[in-house]
């Protein structure tokens, strides 16, 4: 079966700009923008969220306010293929672990994770990741600044 591809309408564009910009943005405030009822902004919402194009809303922690200043990128080395499965359910298990990536090139798994400073990343890195069966190595990239956070444009 083939899947429809979803068309966006101009109406569809201007709802997703105001929600990506502030998700609490009142759907009455985005109605009277563009010139329909609130309840047919709902209507348009439901649709977005069964295409799948919207994937929820979240409140983003700003993780400094919490101690943690430290973001690094680490690529992991697998010593064989076989481990992947293993080596990902053991660094879900890894609070400090945000997000994890199976890549191409020199990388099996390439993730980011959260510190609050060198020390603690230093113990996460030696006590924790390269504790995980099937790890041969990690190289590890502490970011210094980051200049661009945005979602893809519609």
């Amino acid at each position: 079966m083939k899947k429809k591809s979803l068309h966006l309408d101009g109406i569809d564009k201007i709802i997703i700009k105001n929600l990506i910009e502030d998700a609490r943005t009142p759907i009455l405030s985005i109605a009277r923008e563009v010139g329909i009822s609130g309840a047919a902004i709902h209507q348009r919402l439901r649709k977005l969220e069964a295409s799948g194009l919207l994937a929820g809303s979240k409140f983003v922690l700003n993780p400094k306010v919490l101690g943690y200043k430290t973001l690094a990128f680490v690529g992991i080395f697998l010593d064989a293929a076989s481990k992947y499965s293993a080596a990902i359910k053991r660094l879900k298990e890894i609070p400090e672990v945000i997000e994890s990536h199976y890549t191409t090139g020199n990388y099996a798994i390439f993730i980011k994770i959260l510190c609050r400073d060198n020390e603690h990343l230093m113990n996460v890195l030696n006590h924790e990741i390269q504790n995980i069966k099937g790890v041969a190595r990690t190289e590890t990239f502490i970011s210094l600044d980051q200049h661009i956070d945005r979602q893809i444009k519609i």
